[in-house]
């Protein structure tokens, strides 16, 4: 049996850490053992799930907070336990912190994959030099370069290194996101949404995101329809401000903020229409998995490269229009567009490559020839 150390989860059940979930749930364990390095004390999302499977989770002090602390115990933990791992496979959105990639390499733990997850820098200036000084030097630190799209390799490597990446997909498990008309009554009724036609969002509350927008567009929306709704579906830091801006566009009726929930197929079910206009993504998990509930998408030409466009009955708006143009085109989706049935939605994801089963197959097998 093989064993690799994993970065990148935290507590928020987010993209990042619902890839590691989807892959690490096919993976045969009897060949393949994935430990998780966490860079806080607090409980990662899964933990339970994953200690039940047999992984080990090993917890250091964050470097925000204790940073003479984190190093010390960054040290420990590799001094200790890197004999005990073939590779270790690092899940980050920048390159501005690659210590565990450093560290490993000191270490003697011989593959050290990096792999990319964003298209663009989310973080502070500081952090983005950070992130640019590191990328031309990541061939010293890492020995094997993945991404979750070509746009999101294209922006965390230079030109040198470009040529080696290999791309990833973002797979999922389609059985777990097929639509439930039991699911859809239930939350409709519970939530007093019966008579109005769900626009639907699943997502961190934050400028990344973009809900600031949907906001907007569904209040343009409101003078020529007004049966429409907005919900989302997610915590985060910007939740006070939309609230604010809702009701400052007299909106505050027809957006609900439901908070984090762990039913998102039940969720995806009880929409009419996913919306997800975000400024920048890497390939994100929520509009694949509301492919395979077989939902009308309308996401921005910035929100998910065209690779992972599965199905037809998706559709891509420039953020350069404004929010009279989305909303005029969101109409037109609204009296045009429906959801998909089962049997188109299989065959297309069996073609696509984003199915999990097929993908992990073929991740487990890169990996162990890898190690």
């Amino acid at each position: 049996m093989k064993r690799i150390l994993v970065f990148g989860m935290n507590q928020n059940p987010g993209g990042v850490e619902s890839f590691i979930m989807n892959y690490f749930r096919e993976f045969n364990r009897e060949k393949l053992a994935l430990d998780f390095l966490c860079n806080s004390n607090d409980k990662i999302a899964y933990e339970d799930e994953l200690i039940s499977k047999g992984a080990r989770i090993f917890h250091l002090t964050a470097r925000s907070k204790n940073p003479v602390r984190y190093y010390w115990e960054m040290y420990r933990f590799f001094k200790k336990y890197a004999s005990d791992y073939q590779a270790i496979w690092v899940n980050i959105n920048s390159l501005a912190n690659i210590d565990y990639l450093k560290f490993a390499r000191y270490f003697g733990i011989p593959v050290r994959i990096v792999h990319s997850h964003n298209s663009q820098n989310m973080d502070t200036k500081l952090r983005e030099k950070l992130h640019n000084h590191n990328r031309d030097r990541i061939e010293k630190w890492a020995t094997d370069f993945w991404a979750c799209s070509h746009e999101a390799a294209k922006w965390f490597y230079n030109q040198e290194t470009i040529g080696k990446v290999k791309i990833i997909p973002n797979a999922i498990n389609m059985n777990a996101s097929i639509f439930s008309s039991e699911a859809r009554n239930k939350i409709r009724t519970d939530y007093a949404l019966d008579n109005k036609f769900v626009l639907g969002h699943v997502g961190r509350l934050h400028f990344q995101k973009n809900q600031e927008f949907m906001i907007r567009v569904l209040a343009k929306l409101q003078e020529f329809r007004n049966d429409v709704c907005l919900v989302l579906v997610g915590q985060g830091e910007d939740l006070d401000k939309l609230k604010l801006l809702a009701e400052e566009l007299s909106v505050q009726d027809k957006v609900y903020f439901v908070g984090v929930q762990s039913n998102i197929s039940e969720w995806l079910s009880a929409f009419d229409l996913f919306f997800f206009p975000s400024k920048f993504e890497g390939l994100p998990l929520a509009p694949l998995e509301a492919q395979a509930n077989g939902l009308p998408i309308l996401l921005s030409e910035e929100a998910m490269p065209q690779e992972a466009k599965i199905n037809e009955n998706i559709f891509y708006y420039s953020l350069k229009a404004d929010e009279e143009r989305w909303a005029k085109f969101l109409d037109e989706m609204i009296r045009t567009t429906t959801r998909l049935d089962y049997e188109d939605i299989r065959d297309n994801f069996e073609k696509s490559g984003y199915d999990i089963k097929i993908a992990a197959q073929n991740l487990e097998k890169q990996l162990l020839e890898l190690v």
